[in-house]
Parts: structure tokens; C-alpha cells; sequence
């Protein structure tokens, strides 16, 4: 049943209180929520009502379903393991038949539930570069899925389908460049426009997190679905489990194909609606000021000769820009530009040569009296509050001595001072897998 007039003002005003705060760096009952991205809207008992036709259930990646006389739109599928229940939500809403699923992008939060959607009749629709996406990741799914297990461990056994988790071991072996399921019945350059139950959709290719990043506009009620170009924290420019260079301009256009609809309604696949023209002016742009901020400044120090280290510390947004860096982070975004730019070297000729600068450790740590003599420079470090000094000194000592304990001490203090002190959650899981790793090496 559809909601009452009451529910719909009680969702305005709620939006209305989020859109105070999207702007602001994610607090920690957030960041504490998306540690455990499995989590999110598992409270949830029924769809959020958007308008009269747009219906969410929440998870990590949303599900949409737009109603129409004629059948039903979804679009996204959130993860494998979200699927069932965000269908039984929107289901209760409208059980009519599944016309069209739309995918913003070929990421396993927003594919996961394709195939319990899909019914016999059912088109699906993506982007004409979520061909090569999805080949992308299956060419690569035993990095990614090792990095993914780093990075998101409660959701590494959902990122992709089990058919295909089961080919990981394989795949190591022997490689298949064109492997990938295609599960899209139409794919489109730019456009694609249809029409149901008299409602026009229109489908934009809209680049920015992925290559294949679409958006979905849908004219008589001024609603644009905007998938993950944008989201309540500086975007995730670059990934640290990897992933294909995301242009920082890409961002930029597509964000202001968005504003030139003057939509009243921006439907984000994470988080909630962000309604009215003018608030959704206020964080579009902000947003995408931000993004332009960070890569003008990155090229200006890139043509004045400054080193990418320089510019991933000097960078930061002005406070009026300021959109917090909970999930992507400004340091991240900086270097991911200037190497999407001219790639990885540095114009060092050391940078060129094919044996690594931990080759010398060892020889240093010697010289220096030994992996203990390294953590005691490392321990000093660390009491001096210079936590990431403090570890780049026992990763040095561990180059000569990997089971030296005095030194894998030290690299577990830095690690869970650092994790203590973020408020971004990749770090975090990143710093976690850090530490899951050095306690692993301590008990051995």
C-alpha cells in the first residue's frame, strides 16, 4: 500500500534535516555502520516512499522500484546477500510484473540481485562500457578478491556471484580475458528513452565512479537517480582495493548534466533522497566544487614541478567545501590524479629500475645494528605521536628480521594508534587487515 500524506511530509522534513548534515564528515555511528556495510537498513520493515511511485529499500547499495499501470522499474539490486530482503519490502508495495531493471553501474552492490529480479520478460539495461567493467573484474576477480577480503571482510563473500567466487582459485592458473556474464538485454552509447504505463524514463550515460556510471531521469516527476556519483563524503577517487582510474572531470560533466534538469527529487544508491531544487543545487555543486578544488590544485602542482607526496599533504579542501572524507579521502584522490595523469614515474631515475628500494633495507638495518636498534628508532617515533614514521621504521627493520618481536610490537601499536584515529572507512579496513596480519605473524 502506498503511504499517507503524513508519512510523506514526515520524509520531507526528514530529508530535509539529513540535507543539514550531507555536507559534513560522516560521524562515527555512521562510519561504525558502514564497518559492517551488511548491516545497513537491516532494520529496515518497510520501503522508504520517495514520491507516489518511487520506492527504497536501503542496504549497502539501495534497490529502487518505480510503479507504473503497466509493471514495475527497479533500479540497482544492492549485493547478492541484500537482494531477498529489499524485494520482499518493495514487493509489499507492488508485486506487479518487473519490466525494466536499470543498473547504474556494474559494481556487485548495485548487480547483486539481477537474477532474483530478473523475470522471463524483463529488459535490462546498462551502459554500452559495462561490457569491458564487467570483463574487468572477472579478468582480475583473484586481486579483487583478495583486496576485497582486506578491505570489506563482511562483504567479501557478496561482491560477486557464488558461481563466479568458486572460478577465483582457478583463475590464478590460466586466464580468460572475456569470461565475464553478460546479464544486460540492451546497452546504450549515450541515451536510451522508453516509456511505461505512461511514464517516460530517460537514460544518460553519466561517467564518474565507473566508465559505465549512468543516471536515470524520469520528467513528470522531476526525479533523477544519480547512483554513486554522489554521496555524502568526498567520492572515492581511487579505491584502494583498486580499480580503473575515475577522472575527476568525468565527475565534473556528469554532475552538471544532473543540475541542468533541475531536478526536485537526487536519489543517491548510497544513503537517502535528497529533495528540493534548491538543496539539491547547494549539494551537487558543493560537491562537485569540491571535486574540481582537488584536481585543479593537483595539475597547478604538478606543472609547478611539486612531487606527489607534497601535493597529498598540502591539499586541502577551504571549509566551504568541506564535505568530510568518510568513505574517499582528499590524500587518496590527489595521488590517484597525478598518477591517472602520467602514471608512475616520478622522473626519479631510480623510479625506473625493476629492483625495489626494500632491497637495501636489510643492508641499512644492519649497518644501523640490527631490526631491534630499528624499532627502537621506531618506538621513539611512536612516542613522539609520529605513528606513521613510527611504522614505515618497523616495516624497514621487518625487511631484515620478519619475525623480529620487539619490532612487530611497534608495527602493531602504530597500526591501532592509526586505526584509533580514523574516521574514514577504507583506512579502517585497511588499518584492521594491517593488524590481523601482524598479530598473525606474532603468534606463529
Amino acid at each position: 500500500m502506498l503511504r499517507s500524506s503524513r508519512q510523506i511530509l514526515g520524509l520531507i522534513f526528514r530529508s530535509l534535516v539529513i540535507f543539514t548534515v550531507l555536507n559534513q564528515a560522516v560521524n562515527a555511528q555512521q562510519i561504525n555502520r558502514s564497518n559492517s556495510p551488511l548491516l545497513a537498513g537491516r532494520g529496515q520493515t518497510e520501503a522508504l516512499q520517495i514520491n507516489e511511485v518511487i520506492f527504497q529499500a536501503t542496504g549497502f547499495g539501495n534497490t529502487f522500484m518505480v510503479v507504473t499501470s503497466e509493471g514495475n522499474v527497479i533500479i540497482d539490486t544492492s549485493l547478492a546477500a541484500n537482494a531477498a530482503r529489499h524485494k520482499e519490502l518493495l514487493q509489499e508495495v507492488s508485486n506487479g510484473p518487473v519490466k525494466y531493471i536499470i543498473l547504474t553501474h556494474a559494481h556487485g552492490d548495485h548487480t547483486g540481485g539481477v537474477d532474483l529480479w530478473r523475470e522471463e520478460a524483463t529488459e535490462i539495461i546498462a551502459q554500452e562500457e559495462h561490457y569491458e567493467f564487467v570483463n574487468y573484474q572477472y579478468r582480475l576477480q583473484g586481486l579483487f578478491g583478495e583486496r576485497n577480503a582486506a578491505q570489506f571482510p563482511a562483504l567479501a563473500r557478496n561482491l560477486a556471484p557464488q558461481a563466479e567466487q568458486q572460478q577465483i582459485s582457478s583463475i590464478t592458473e590460466q586466464l580468460e580475458n572475456f569470461g565475464a556474464a553478460i546479464k544486460p538485454t540492451v546497452m546504450f552509447e549515450s541515451e536510451y528513452r522508453f516509456e511505461l504505463g505512461g511514464t517516460e524514463f530517460v537514460v544518460m550515460h553519466t561517467p564518474g565512479e565507473t566508465y559505465d556510471h549512468l543516471s536515470v531521469w524520469i520528467p513528470q516527476y522531476k526525479a533523477v537517480f544519480v547512483g554513486d556519483n554522489y554521496y555524502s563524503s568526498f567520492p572515492n577517487m581511487y579505491t584502494l582495493r583498486g580499480t580503473k582510474p575515475r577522472w575527476a572531470l568525468d565527475y565534473v560533466e556528469s554532475i552538471d548534466r544532473v543540475l541542468e534538469l533541475e531536478p526536485e527529487i537526487m536519489i543517491p544508491s548510497h544513503g537517502e533522497p535528497v529533495l528540493g531544487y534548491n538543496n539539491i543545487e547547494v549539494a551537487a555543486s558543493r560537491y562537485r566544487d569540491a571535486i574540481l578544488y582537488v584536481h585543479d590544485q593537483t595539475v597547478l602542482g604538478m606543472n609547478q614541478g611539486k612531487d606527489v607526496y607534497t601535493l597529498m599533504e598540502k591539499i586541502k579542501l577551504p571549509s566551504d567545501l568541506d564535505i568530510g572524507e568518510g568513505y574517499g579521502t582528499i590524500a587518496w584522490s590527489v595521488r590517484g590524479i597525478y598518477e591517472n595523469y602520467v602514471g608512475w614515474f616520478d622522473g626519479k631515475p631510480a623510479t625506473m629500475l625493476s629492483i625495489p628500494p626494500s632491497d637495501v633495507y636489510p643492508s641499512l638495518v644492519e649497518m644501523a645494528g640490527g631490526a631491534d636498534a630499528v624499532a627502537t628508532l621506531a618506538r621513539g617515533y611512536f612516542d613522539n605521536g609520529s605513528f606513521e614514521l613510527a611504522l614505515h621504521a618497523a616495516n624497514i627493520a621487518l625487511e631484515s628480521e620478519p619475525n623480529n618481536q620487539s619490532t612487530l610490537q611497534i608495527k602493531l601499536d602504530a597500526l591501532q594508534a592509526l586505526l584509533a584515529r580514523s574516521k574514514n572507512t577504507n583506512e579502517t579496513g585497511w588499518l584492521q587487515y594491517g593488524i590481523r596480519q601482524t598479530q598473525s605473524l606474532q603468534n606463529r
